[in-house]
This record gives structure tokens, C-alpha cells and sequence, in this order.
């Protein structure tokens, strides 16, 4: 009987390893990581850089020209941005927002529902131009 729920536990914890649902299972312990953590919510993948608003807002600038996009259009306030563009035929919405001295949260999202993969990719590049500076 023992072994039987033993089993039965092991296998629901299988059952959310696989789905992605690491977070649960962990409790959170990821999001102290830093800005090597990559948090894929409603379609938009978030992290935070520890670099201050302005350098954060021009990498992501300098990201967008650097993919080619095209239909551009900033819009930057007080502590917080957004660029809205269209690279490879889809849809892309960066959002940058001042978290504290020399941190700021970058949120990017791609086509209507999300992509990650291609959400990845531009948080690469933002971090590759953070490191040019």
C-alpha cells in the first residue's frame, strides 16, 4: 500500500515537471535569481536588468533597429516605455519599466497570443547590447 502512493505522489510530481510547472513545485525559490531568470506569463516573457531605465530603454531601442523593424513606434514617459514594432511579419510590443535605482523590468511580446521562443531571442539581444555599452 505504501509503495502504491508512493507511486501516485511520483507521478503527479512527474506530471508538473513536464507541463512547466517547475514554479509551483519550487515556490517561487527562482525569482531571486537575477536577470538570468525569464518568467513566461500571458504570452509575455519578463526579467529584470540590472541597469538603470535609460541604458535598459536605449538597448531595447538599439534591439528593435538592430532586427530590422519596421512601423516603429516609442512612446516613453516618466519611468516607464513601450516600443511597439514589427519584426519578421510579426507583432512586437517591448515594455520597459523602472523598478528601482539601476533596475528595471523588460517585458517583451510577440505576435497576439506569444512566443517564446522569439521573446527569448530579443531578451538575448537586449542583454548582448546592455553588455556593448
Amino acid at each position: 500500500m505504501r509503495t502504491a502512493k508512493g507511486w501516485v505522489v511520483f507521478l503527479v510530481m512527474e506530471a508538473f515537471l513536464i507541463s512547466g510547472c517547475t514554479a509551483a513545485l519550487i515556490g517561487g525559490a527562482a525569482v531571486g535569481a537575477g536577470s538570468g531568470t525569464y518568467f513566461f506569463i500571458n504570452g509575455e516573457m519578463k526579467t529584470d536588468y540590472y541597469q538603470s531605465f535609460d541604458a535598459a530603454w536605449n538597448a531595447c531601442q538599439k534591439t528593435v533597429a538592430d532586427m530590422r523593424g519596421l512601423d516603429v513606434l516609442p512612446e516613453k514617459e516618466i519611468g516607464k516605455g513601450k516600443i511597439s514594432a514589427v519584426i519578421n511579419d510579426e507583432k512586437v510590443v517591448i515594455s520597459v519599466t523602472y523598478k528601482a535605482k539601476n533596475v528595471t523590468t523588460v517585458s517583451v511580446r510577440v505576435g497576439l497570443i506569444g512566443n517564446k521562443l522569439s521573446s527569448q531571442l530579443i531578451h538575448d539581444k537586449i542583454g548582448d547590447n546592455l553588455v556593448k555599452k
